[in-house]
């Protein structure tokens, strides 16, 4: 008999669309297209981050599945919540409102599409809806538990189309004063808790809290965080000029002193999402947020740029900029001297005279330089090659480019280090040559001394390597990874107590940080002989990323250390899936300090072999 293709079940269905859709459209085509788009890239991420999956993404229509009926409401509401925020925060009125409706059916599932009676019920039951809002059958209300914060209101029989028998229907709302419950997380074991690279399973003020027991509170001294700017333009190639743009000004405004200025790494995870802008400040603590969009056209663009009060939601200030291409620039340092005027920020004559843009007048080198930067971070042999060719590209265009000479020596250091190169010294060699050079052309950018002093600490010179970093720091007080270099200095030549204070302060200024940062605090911890906390942080890095096996090793020595030898076995098994040509004498050999021969010795305990 052939097997049936088809997989037919039970399930849970939400169907949601866009009210006056085609309306939309005909007022602005492009910008309708990306903002809904946008939107229902914003609930797809909500309703995974529930439990459901997002099967079908139809031009103005969605279809999810979720296991659980109270999974499905709770996710519905969430996102109707946040897009209702983000609307009001909109000038015009291209403002994507979704109606949803709920079912409990049998469905079919086959090459990923879904169907059946659940999801045409589920279309029904949303037509009942008003705009934002939610409609559900009466199958799923009841399945609801009523410890939730879940308002049903009946909307009594209702005759759909389809079917012979009528439908209790009931209106879903959140219970005046009561607050959505948060997503839950899957069990997982002490050891790692996997997740996808980009999923947050803590927000920034409960993971700071749990790995330095302080609330992340809004600071006394001004703050801000600069969103992504969107890419209206309609050319996904153009999100490295708009996210370009963000990081010029987020690195400008890091010199300033007295200000907490979020790292770009910690604004993007709100990048394309419907967001509530108070929300934002309480995740991030800050008082202040700029968001924007810039559209590029030929050799046109136009910026916008508005200052909000996290408290309040107010506009502080807003701008429009319509200018030529090669106005870039000028536009960025206008929009940072504007917000520094506006967070009423005193400063010098000669420290206001600093904030412009450093590097390039040449857009394209600029272009190929944010693209690079991306890659080297990726921190893979394929990444660091290609980036060095974008690299020499850009130095060909303007060999007086600072950053690009930056980013050329730090792929250089990662062949090295990483053991990429034929050559390692030569290599090591090549990295000094890059970051001087860099350091010559501008001795403003904090990045070339940052590096340099990244590269005396893998030639074992002390004094030079905490120097160097301290140098970047005293340009810009408020550079995340500026502070996370120096943090990784001390830490490695065995001033463990103050590697991890800076790790702190890093955190700080990019509460949602990358896998590294993590790792680097748990080495702080582990070498600290705080094993327990370091086990947290470095379980953390694996879920910001678990292809990366660095966070596996240092979890293998504290394991190793703890006399967990079970544990340390499961993540040097975990270490080697990833990077099964793993030696542990060349890592070591990598480093001069002592921290490396104890990594070493608990390596080997922990089953890797030489």
């Amino acid at each position: 008999m052939e097997k049936d293709p088809l997989f037919r079940k039970l399930a849970v269905i939400l169907h949601a669309d866009v009210v006056g859709s085609t309306k939309l459209v005909q007022q602005d085509e492009l910008l309708s297209h990306q903002r809904i788009q946008a939107a229902f890239r914003q609930f797809s991420e909500m309703i995974t981050s529930y439990g459901g999956i997002a099967r079908e993404i139809r031009g103005d229509a969605l279809v999810a599945e979720f296991d659980r009926a109270s999974d499905s409401v709770a996710a519905a509401l969430a996102f109707q919540q946040a897009n209702q925020d983000y609307n009001a925060t909109l000038s015009d009125s291209i403002q994507p409102i979704l109606r949803m409706g709920i079912s409990l059916g049998e469905v079919i599932v086959a090459d990923d599409t879904i169907t059946g009676a659940g999801v045409v019920l589920a279309q029904r039951l949303e037509q009942l809806a008003g705009p934002g809002g939610i409609v559900a059958q009466g199958s799923v209300a009841e399945t609801v538990p009523t410890r939730l914060p879940f308002n049903f209101q009946s909307l009594g029989e209702q005759t759909l189309k389809g079917f012979e028998q009528s439908i209790k229907a009931f209106s879903v709302s959140l219970k005046p004063g009561q607050i959505l419950p948060a997503p839950e997380t899957a069990p997982a074991s002490p050891v790692e808790r996997e997740a996808h690279p980009t999923t947050q399973t803590k927000l920034p003020t409960q993971a700071y809290e749990t790995l330095f027991g302080e609330h992340l509170e809004l600071p006394k001294s001004p703050s801000i965080a600069i969103l992504p700017f969107q890419n209206m333009s309609g050319d996904p190639d153009q999100k490295y000029f708009s996210d370009g743009m963000t990081d010029d000004i987020i690195t400008t405004l890091s010199r300033v002193p007295d200000v907490i200025v979020i790292a770009p790494n910690s604004t993007l995870v709100y990048q394309e999402r419907a967001i509530d802008i108070r929300q934002v400040g309480q995740e991030l603590g800050v008082r202040h947020v700029l968001e924007g969009n810039i559209r590029k056209s030929g050799e046109r663009m136009r910026v916008t740029a508005k200052l909000i009060d996290t408290l309040s939601g107010d506009s502080v200030w807003a701008e429009r900029y319509d200018r030529k291409l090669e106005d870039i620039f000028d536009i960025q340092d206008e929009i940072t001297r504007n917000i520094v005027v506006e967070l009423q920020v005193k400063l010098s004559t000669g420290e206001f005279s600093r904030l412009t843009a450093s590097g390039t007048d040449n857009i394209e080198a600029w272009e190929l330089i944010m693209r690079a930067g991306v890659l080297v971070e990726a921190r893979s042999p394929d990444d660091a090659e290609l980036a060095k060719q974008l690299t020499k590209k850009a130095l060909k265009l303007d060999d007086k480019y600072s950053h690009a000479w930056v980013i050329l020596g730090w792929v250089h250091w990662q062949e090295s280090v990483f053991k990429w190169s034929s050559d390692p010294s030569k290599s090591i060699q090549m990295a000094i040559k890059a970051a001087q050079k860099g350091i010559s052309v501008d001795k403003g950018n904090p990045a070339g001394y940052s590096l340099l002093g990244n590269i005396y600490m893998i030639l074992g010179d002390k004094n030079r390597a905490i120097s160097m970093c301290k140098k970047a720091i005293e340009i810009a007080p408020s550079n995340s990874y500026s502070v996370a270099y120096l943090a990784n200095v001390l830490t490695e030549f065995g001033q463990v107590k103050d590697g991890i204070q800076k790790m702190k302060r890093a955190i700080r200024l990019c509460p949602f940080p990358p896998e590294w940062y993590f790792t680097l605090l748990g080495t702080g911890f582990h070498l600290n002989g705080n094993n327990e906390a370091a086990i947290t942080a470095l379980n953390m890095a694996i879920q910001r990323d678990p292809n990366s096996y660095f966070p596996r090793l240092w979890l293998a020595s504290t394991l190793a250390e703890m006399g967990n030898s079970i544990d340390a076995l499961a993540a040097t098994t975990a270490a080697l899936d990833i990077e099964p040509n793993f030696s542990v004498l060349k890592w070591a050999d990598s480093f001069k300090s002592d921290s490396h021969t104890r990594l070493k010795d608990n390596l080997l305990a922990a089953g890797f072999s030489k």
